[in-house]
């Protein structure tokens, strides 16, 4: 018999979808700007909603934010934005929606100060990842000290959908922490 793959209480269902995020995305450092604002919107899209909701309309969300081209993103209209409104394949809230064009052009702005988003986040980890070793569900933090500071930091600069709760899911979801469970096939790897 097959031994079984044992992973983080999240993905140990039967979602195939949450199982292969978590298997070869989650967790795994980040360094593309692109990547770094597509997850920074996603998680903002998810407050007060599952992962799953969000991971099973990702595909939506690129088509309608132009791949998560920054700048593009950026110099989206009202009226584009007015139109993603009747998608539904994304979720149709208007704080939402238009939070993403916001989140564009605050990160048009660090990337002048900081050359990149990948520089920006990094920095709040010394650019390299915090490696946790949670035992069990329990113990992993919903944000943290790091968090709150980093998301603190985003609402000063214009920032928002950025609390502390979904910042510490985007530095799980990128890499900057690793908090995949210690007897999680994905925690050493990573």
């Amino acid at each position: 018999m097959a031994k079984q793959l044992v992973r983080c209480h999240w993905a140990a269902g039967d979602d195939a979808a949450m199982r292969a995020y978590h298997d070869t995305e989650w967790g795994v450092p980040v360094h593309d700007d692109t990547r770094l604002f597509e997850f920074l919107v996603l998680e903002g899209a998810q407050a007060g909603l599952s992962w799953s909701t969000v991971l099973n309309k990702r595909e939506a969300y690129r088509r309608a934010f132009c791949g998560f081209d920054i700048a593009r993103v950026a110099r989206l209209r009202d009226a584009a934005l007015e139109k993603l409104l009747l998608d539904p394949a994304i979720i149709r809230n208007r704080l939402k929606v238009y939070s993403a064009r916001n989140n564009a052009r605050a990160a048009l702005r660090v990337i002048a100060e900081f050359g990149s988003l990948d520089a920006y986040f990094w920095s709040f980890v010394d650019g390299a990842a915090v490696r946790n070793r949670w035992r069990s569900r329990g113990e992993v933090p919903a944000r943290t000290p790091l968090s709150d500071t980093l998301s603190r930091d985003l609402q000063k600069r214009g920032f928002n959908f950025v609390g502390s709760t979904i910042i510490y899911s985007h530095m799980q979801a990128t890499g900057m922490v690793n908090d995949h469970l210690t007897r999680c096939f994905r925690h050493g790897q990573v």
